[in-house]
């Protein structure tokens, strides 16, 4: 796993509800990739990056600034690409104290999209987002298939372009992936990915 890295100044500008520290961040979205990412087979791409250590985890604390947060996205993103894959395949900007409102943070999301394409990153990278309370258009909060983008913490995900058209084009039927990943999720139930523990602060318990 590489090192997390934490936003210049952001310990500083953190509030008082700023609680999660980078290193737990850290922690909670290693367990949640290995335990439901990994453990679940519902990124089969994910192993193989995982295993070589080629997912970087950036950790932004502060808890309300959302300026700041697209600007650690693009300064992440500019890092990626400068780097050989074989080092640094994919980053993780994880916001531990920031926007836990799910609908909050779409906006964000969108915004940050923007930001990227007009920073001359489309056709190179792809931004993928998790977050603890994501909840699938039309469906309802408590459905077990929006743990299928549920993660620890509201989480900003840089994906190259070429390597998604690798892992594609070796997995014959990547198109099925998400369905086969409701009905696994629909097997397991409630109770099942509660037992699996990769909630916020699982790490500390």
């Amino acid at each position: 796993m590489k090192r997390n890295t934490t936003t210049p100044g952001a310990e500083a500008g953190s509030t008082s509800s700023a609680t999660v520290d980078a290193r737990q961040a850290t922690a909670d979205t290693v367990r949640w990739i290995e335990r439901a990412v990994i453990g679940l087979n519902l990124c089969p791409f994910a192993k193989a990056v995982h295993a070589k250590r080629q997912i970087h985890y950036a950790v932004h604390l502060a808890a309300d600034d959302d300026a700041g947060l697209i600007d650690e996205l693009l300064a992440q993103a500019a890092a990626l690409v400068a780097m050989p894959a074989s080092k640094r395949d994919t980053t993780l900007v994880v916001a531990p104290n920031a926007l836990a409102d799910f609908l909050d943070f779409n906006d964000l999301v969108a915004r940050a999209e923007r930001r990227l394409n007009k920073a001359g990153f489309d056709g190179t990278l792809q931004l993928a987002s998790f977050h603890p309370r994501f909840q699938f258009a039309g469906s309802n909060a408590d459905e077990i298939a929006n743990a299928t983008n549920r993660a620890p913490h509201p989480t900003l995900h840089l994906l190259r372009e070429e390597s998604v058209d690798r892992a594609v084009e070796a997995f014959p039927d990547a198109d099925a992936i998400f369905g086969r990943n409701i009905e696994r999720l629909e097997a397991l139930g409630a109770d099942g990915w509660a037992a699996l523990d990769v909630g916020p602060g699982a790490t500390t318990r």
